[in-house]
């Protein structure tokens, strides 16, 4: 029988105990040591990383009290949180070996044991330690994630009047669990500043969850957003944490909010008012402790007014309510946007540093940004990717045009079916600022069939 890979430390001050432990356990597992004296612990310990550690609740100093036990259990645990400790100890010390566990033992044997009882203890503690590192392990990849996840997006930039005042209000809830709700066109931002919101929070080390209400049919709502138990419905191979539970201790971003259906409504405004949600196939309730961050692009006042949104749900959700400007409504953070995405984008597809040059700059402020901020950043990116100089020109910016309303926007000498496609495929993807999903949605095309015409036309 193979041995278990294990490293084993027995801490007692009776020598025929601790040759009679060595001896059977030498048998089972990899590496066995020993030690008489107590006040080594701190030595070995610094110096040593044990998966289990077997330590005597009483010593001679003190024999029946368990004081010295406790003592060198918080020892052991100062130097190692996760260690996992296992008393050893007399009948008559039950009590003492129970509260022992309260303070951080994973478990205790009697003296004298039963070889088969006592490796059996240690299998099972190995397997707590295992746990906890594996559990430490995790913490320490999400703080890694969370860090990462934070450094790709980019921070608040604006000097315009507009932008510092949401930056002042943004900054001032951070420090409270307040409900934000952020109004604004498509591509202003708003998950930005919900980011930065949670950055600025005292939630910033758990995790920042962004869910596209847009995106989620009626039919996955539930099993999205609170869970399912395996089995609940036919592909429901495993139970699963909805995004609320994933989400708990931490942000959860709900975007596009004023896509959801008066029924969906209900059921969101349920879980927010309990904070708790039940997983699909399920009736046992799962505390959440989250803070709400919403955002839309929709009038939810006139949606109020017309019975399309729940009044008593928009209460919920805008405690603090944050409008992001447009565009064009801030032209003195156009140059810092451009820089930041230039530099980012350069970085990124480790291309040499690119600038702009005056007319460019100027052409640019000229044009509408429909598409707010997300236009501008996929137009910087497409310009540094396709540029094949560090000066960047208006030509190397693909800017849609104003055209004549009165044609819907064609050019009534040229009705080439195949430029009237080209300026429709062009149009769509800027109105809902480079979102490939929406734009195939709305030209009645899948997402393959739009990127092949972006390819064909050079969008």
């Amino acid at each position: 029988m193979s041995k278990i890979n294990a490293r084993l430390l027995i801490v007692d001050d009776d020598s025929d105990i601790l040759l009679a432990a060595k001896m059977f356990l030498r048998q089972h597992i990899n590496i066995v040591h020993t030690e008489k004296n107590p006040e080594n612990i701190p030595t070995i310990i610094k110096n040593e990383n044990y998966d289990v550690i077997l330590l005597d609740m009483n010593f001679s100093r003190d024999a029946t009290s368990g004081k010295e036990g406790f003592h060198w259990l918080n020892t052991i645990l100062d130097y190692d949180p996760a260690a996992t400790v296992i008393f050893i100890t007399g009948y008559g010390d039950i009590e003492l070996a129970v509260q022992g566990i309260k303070e951080g033992a994973t478990n205790f044997v009697l003296k004298p044991w039963d070889n088969k009882k006592l490796l059996a203890t240690i299998q099972a503690s190995l397997r707590i330690r295992e746990s906890k590192v594996e559990l430490e392990n995790l913490r320490s990849k999400q703080k890694v994630f969370i860090a990462d996840q934070n450094q790709n997006h980019s921070n608040l930039i604006g000097s315009s009047h507009s932008m510092q005042k949401v930056m002042k209000v943004a900054y001032k809830v951070a420090a409270t669990d307040a409900n934000v709700l952020i109004l604004g066109e498509n591509g202003t931002g708003k998950e930005v500043v919900a980011r930065a919101i949670h950055r600025a929070s005292p939630r910033r080390d758990n995790v920042f969850i962004s869910v596209d209400l847009g995106a989620i049919t009626e039919s996955l709502f539930e099993s999205e957003l609170f869970g399912y138990k395996k089995g609940a419905f036919t592909d429901a191979k495993e139970d699963r944490a909805g995004r609320f539970e994933v989400a708990s201790g931490g942000t959860i971003f709900l975007d596009e909010i004023g896509n959801l259906s008066h029924g969906l409504q209900s059921k969101l405004l349920s879980v927010l008012q309990r904070r708790k949600v039940i997983r699909l196939g399920s009736s046992k309730e799962i505390p959440i402790d989250v803070r709400l961050i919403c955002a839309t692009n929709m009038p939810l006042y006139q949606m109020v007014n017309e019975n399309k949104f729940r009044q008593d749900l928009l209460y919920r959700i805008n405690t603090v309510e944050i409008k992001l400007p447009p565009l064009k409504e801030r032209l003195e953070d156009f140059a810092p946007l451009i820089e930041h995405f230039l530099e980012s984008y350069c970085n990124k597809y480790k291309v040499p540093k690119k600038r702009m040059n005056v007319g460019t700059m100027k052409r640019l402020q000229k044009h509408d940004w429909p598409g707010n901020i997300r236009e501008l950043q996929h137009a910087v990116e497409r310009a540094v990717i396709l540029s094949e100089s560090n000066i960047l020109e208006p030509h190397d910016f693909f800017i849609v045009e104003k055209e004549d309303k009165d044609n819907d926007g064609f050019a009534s000498d040229n009705l080439n079916l195949e430029e009237v496609e080209k300026v429709l495929v062009r149009k769509v993807i800027d109105k809902y600022g480079g979102n490939i999903s929406r734009a195939a949605k709305e030209l009645g095309l899948t997402r393959a069939s739009l990127y092949r015409r972006i390819e064909k036309y050079g969008l």
